[in-house]
Order: C-alpha cells, then sequence, then structure tokens
C-alpha cells in the first residue's frame, strides 16, 4: 500500500472551501479505497493519503492541477503495510497546538520539512486519534 504526503497553500481559503474539499474527498476516497487526514489552515493543507498506489497517484494528479492549490510539493511517499488512518477516508483536523505558527510558514518552514518529519507528524495525529475514540 502507497502513502504519500504532501504539502500546499490554499489559493481562497474558507469554511465553505473546505466543506466542498471534505465531502468530495470523503465520497471519492471511499470508492477509491483510500485513506488520510488533511491539516489545514488558511496558510497550509498538509495531507496525508494511503492506499492502492495507483489510485493515490491519480489523486495527487488531481490535487496538483486542483486551482485551490498552490506550492504543491511532496514531502514523503512510500510504502507500508498497515494504515494510520483505517477509518478514516478523509479526516479534517486544524491542529494548531504543535504546528508551525502563520509565521513560520511564511518564512519557510514547509520548505524544511523532511520525509521523516512529515510523516512523524502524521503518525503523532494517528495516535491522538486513537486516544480520542
Amino acid at each position: 500500500m502507497k502513502h504519500l504526503i504532501y504539502s500546499s497553500r490554499p489559493f481562497g481559503f474558507d469554511q465553505n472551501t473546505l466543506n466542498g474539499i471534505l465531502v468530495t474527498s470523503i465520497d471519492n476516497n471511499k470508492k477509491s479505497h483510500i485513506t488520510g487526514a488533511l491539516i489545514c489552515r488558511s496558510d497550509l493543507y498538509l495531507q496525508y493519503l494511503e492506499g492502492p498506489t495507483e489510485t493515490i497517484d491519480e489523486t495527487f494528479d488531481k490535487i496538483k492541477q486542483d486551482d485551490r492549490h498552490v506550492e504543491v510539493k511532496i514531502l514523503k511517499e512510500g510504502t507500508h503495510s498497515e494504515r494510520l488512518f483505517p477509518s478514516w477516508a478523509m479526516r479534517d483536523d486544524p491542529v494548531s497546538s504543535w504546528m508551525w505558527s502563520r509565521e513560520e510558514v511564511d518564512k519557510g518552514a514547509l520548505d524544511s520539512v523532511d520525509a521523516e518529519e512529515a510523516f512523524s507528524i502524521f503518525k503523532r495525529h494517528s495516535k491522538e486519534l486513537l486516544n480520542t475514540k
């Protein structure tokens, strides 16, 4: 199973835009056997996708063409045997208490994120979700 983490900056971000992304993503991801999480704020999207390689690649191609995203950058991709978010077709969570500040993002925090740091963000996020159930 493939996983992919990317970052981007929102273009025209508001709650209606986010709601539209989530509704469409949940429906499409269920059909494509994709799970994952979307960390979003008005200044960044950080998304983790996991599922069959072909559908992850197709989904990411659509994201790159989506004009609601700018500066789309792959932070990590690889394979693993277990899902981090097995029950989430798409989890929206505007994590703010331990993410970068707006100033850090503006100064290029996303440019210096390596693959392991990106992956550790979502491992931590998945553990927090398990602890809240």
